[in-house]
């Protein structure tokens, strides 16, 4: 982060992160980002992560960040959820969890409550904790993507979890992990005017490598190889296809392929996709890796799906990009790269549209000339760590 006259020290204080992580990668990286850069500026900062996620134990966390794994919930095609690993009812689950939030926060007693994305949490567990921490004047903030879903699609979930009502009831701040010439997140809504004066833009959230070591998926691949990344993978099988269709349409035009597909992708799709890397010479694939931003600065350009996190590591590794969002069940992705491609930050292909092996490989051609993202845009826009240390100090209750 860039340097600031924020103090160095904190002693003692505790901020409690909440991440649903119903489904990929993107909420436990986003909040392990969020609490690594709050224990970097503050020294005897604590911060604790509570998540749903299965693979957070593969993560590594600095000093002074910790999580508590409660049980796992994932969510199906059809929109409902049920247990990831436990054989009991989602009833019983979503109860489990709830208590394991609320006597995590009564045992930690933070001075300040992150929520991700959902204002009560997944089917309203948090709320009981948010009524506890309310009494007790702790402060808490609710933080969000530069970009949720769209109005039409979110505003019906919104209203039928008072999610409105519940910002107005528990929520000190509003924090948007964006910058404002990419929209508001929250338009359309029919918010009250109370939650816009509660909204601050952070704007993004800047990644770093987190070791002058390369990532061992690195050795004996050619430099300037191409990024093939569907994030987390479970939505992804399409993208990789279509990425994949261009390397064999004719791959010795185009740099190594270095496909990484994600752990949340089905093995019988990743079996499928290495039985056919395997038959490419200049291509090679990865399941998964812990650290992403060292694949992602060492490549000459990234194919992607416009996940938030991928996103911001594009905007910070300055890299050329190529976006093919999911559409559908949600249009996150789709419009967070409309805005960008319209910002001229980063090429974009719509699936909607249909994409056969020739357009792709044209697009994989032209994305090897595309101009870098950061002359584009100023300063402001990547400093969403720092301006989040500065919301978190104001918020805390200091000695």
């Amino acid at each position: 982060m860039a340097d600031s006259p924020l103090p160095d020290k904190l002693d003692n204080a505790r901020v409690l992160i909440y991440s649903h992580d119903t489904f990929g990668l993107g909420h436990l990286r986003r909040c392990r980002t969020l609490a690594h850069a709050l224990v970097e500026q503050y020294k005897g900062l604590s911060v604790l992560i509570l998540t749903g996620s299965p693979i957070i134990g593969r993560f590594d966390f600095k000093a002074r960040v910790d999580f508590v794994r409660i049980p796992g919930v994932i969510k199906l095609h059809n929109g409902e959820y049920t247990s990831l690993g436990l054989h009991i009812d989602l009833q019983h689950t979503l109860k489990l969890r709830e208590s394991i939030i609320l006597h995590t926060a009564e045992a930690f007693e933070p001075d300040l409550f992150l929520v991700d994305k959902e204002p009560l949490g997944l089917k309203g567990e948090v709320e009981s904790t948010l009524k506890l921490l309310k009494q007790k004047g702790v402060a808490t903030v609710l933080g969000i993507r530069d970009v949720l879903d769209a109005p039409h699609l979110l505003r019906p979930e919104w209203e039928s979890k008072g999610a409105g009502a519940a910002l107005q009831e528990y929520y000190n701040e509003v924090w948007v992990y964006g910058d404002r010439s990419m929209g508001n997140p929250l338009e359309g809504l029919g918010l009250p005017a109370q939650i816009e004066q509660m909204t601050h833009y952070t704007g993004y959230l800047q990644r770093e490598v987190p070791e002058s070591v390369p990532s061992k998926h690195l050795l004996g691949v050619p430099q300037n190889y191409l990024l093939i990344t569907p994030g987390g993978g479970g939505d992804g099988v399409e993208m990789v296809d279509w990425a994949l269709r261009a390397y064999e349409l004719d791959s010795s035009s185009l740099p190594h392929g270095l496909f990484v597909l994600g752990p949340f992708m089905a093995l019988a799709e990743q079996q499928a996709f290495r039985e056919r890397i395997s038959r490419i010479e200049n291509a090679s694939l990865v399941t998964f890796d812990n650290r992403m931003e060292s694949l992602i600065d060492n490549a000459a350009a990234v194919v992607a799906m416009g996940g938030y996190n991928t996103f911001c590591e594009i905007l910070s590794f300055n890299k050329p990009a190529l976006l093919i969002p999911r559409t559908r069940p949600r249009e996150e992705q789709l419009i967070r790269a409309e805005k960008a491609s319209d910002l001229g930050l980063v090429s974009l292909l719509d699936p909607r549209k249909g994409i056969d092996a020739t357009e792709m490989h044209r697009a994989l051609q032209a994305l090897l000339k595309q101009s870098p993202p950061r002359e584009l845009v100023a300063d402001c826009f990547l400093n969403g760590l720092d301006k989040v240390c500065q919301r978190a100090l104001a918020l805390m209750p200091r000695s």
